[in-house]
């Protein structure tokens, strides 16, 4: 089962630009983590679970033995520098096609194009909500035209699908109806005037605009994207559960909506997918993080997700060892999971193969129409 996942190209339906500079020890392994920093003195992130698994599987990539050393890892990938790093990386994910979330740059980091080239896949853009809206309120257009030039903008991207942040914002409790022209204007307004007042840059926090920037992403006829559950220390993980979303996920059907990472609440997300049609699911960069206990992790969320309606995304980000770990792990967790049930009974290796490619690639072409 393994050999026939190896043999399968992936679909990576959600993963951001990676860093085309070298990096410290210091920057390398804060890049390791969903944390600001890598931990005080004494403290490393080569000794998590992430840290484990590059350590095993990221060194015969640059022609090291595996569980190298951190400081002669890093030392191979100073001499080899970030350009040849990122291309063997790249290439080792064995990508067919990646959808890459632009709307978070700390720093310059590849783009679609880039990351296209090197992977040898094709690469197509994920707009994130919150940023063309912030775009707008930032570029002097007044509340009354704030909806009807944020439509304009998300119609002009040749993008794949649409990423709303909100569980980082307000939390994932929206609700369902469409928030009415005066509502979004007078949020605007709001959100104008805190920009100034502030003296920053606008940021999209307000439920009702979180719920309109959905809307206009289905108008738009866009495949959605939650973020959800696990992320960077920004994210009130309390109020990230997929199940506060169930009144906007009923009311956005038909309008795929897609779950990104769920863990811890990967359970709650493959019960969504079940009883809701619109609904997809992943998981996202908790594959990578949860390194050698990353097969639990698939294995719970195949619980009850329809397997018809679970994709594979990396959530890679700077690292390209991300790329490359998140699918290598993927493959051998679902890998496990279908010769388990294989050799159960519960499946034959004709159905656990047909699963294999609608999961590596099938369903996310499904969802976005590629």
């Amino acid at each position: 089962m393994l050999e026939h996942l190896e043999s399968l190209r992936l679909v990576d339906h959600h993963c951001h630009g990676v860093l085309g500079r070298d990096l410290d020890r210091t920057a390398f392994e804060e890049s390791l983590t969903e944390a600001e920093t890598a931990g005080p003195p004494g403290v490393s992130m080569f000794d998590t679970q992430v840290g484990f698994a590059l350590r095993r599987w990221c060194p015969p990539v640059l022609d090291l033995d595996a569980h190298a050393e951190p400081d002669d890892y890093l030392a191979r990938r100073a001499e080899l520098g970030a350009a040849e790093v990122n291309r063997r990386f790249l290439a080792a994910a064995r990508l067919d096609a990646l959808y890459v979330d632009t709307g978070y740059t700390p720093e310059a980091i590849l783009g679609p194009p880039e990351l296209g080239r090197l992977a040898g896949a094709d690469a197509r853009e994920i707009v994130r909500l919150e940023t063309v809206a912030e775009q707008v309120a930032a570029g002097g257009t007044g509340a009354a035209g704030f909806a009807g030039e944020v439509r304009a903008r998300l119609d002009a991207r040749d993008a794949a699908g649409a990423k709303s942040i909100a569980a980082y914002r307000a939390g994932l409790e929206l609700s369902g109806p469409r928030p009415s022209e005066t509502e979004v204007a007078r949020a605007a307004g709001r959100l104008m005037r805190a920009a100034e007042a502030g003296g920053t840059g606008p940021r999209v926090c307000e439920e009702v605009l979180h719920r309109f920037l959905v809307w206009c992403a289905v108008d738009a006829g866009l495949p959605v994207q939650f973020h959800v559950g696990y992320g960077d220390v920004d994210a009130d993980l309390r109020r990230g559960d997929p199940l506060l979303l169930t009144e906007l996920l009923r009311a956005m059907d038909p309008a795929p909506a897609l779950l990104l990472h769920n863990y811890p609440f990967h359970r709650h997300a493959g019960y969504l997918a079940q009883v809701l049609p619109n609904v997809y699911v992943d998981a996202g960069l908790a594959t990578h993080n949860l390194g050698h206990r990353s097969p639990a992790l698939i294995a719970e969320l195949l619980e009850l997700a329809p397997f018809g309606k679970v994709l594979y995304s990396s959530d890679a980000f700077g690292l390209a060892e991300l790329y490359h770990l998140g699918a290598l792990l993927f493959r051998r967790g679902l890998a496990g999971f279908l010769a388990g049930g294989m050799e159960d009974g519960a499946w034959t290796a004709r159905d656990a193969e047909r699963v294999a490619g609608m999961v590596a690639s099938g369903n996310a072409r499904r969802v976005y129409g590629r």
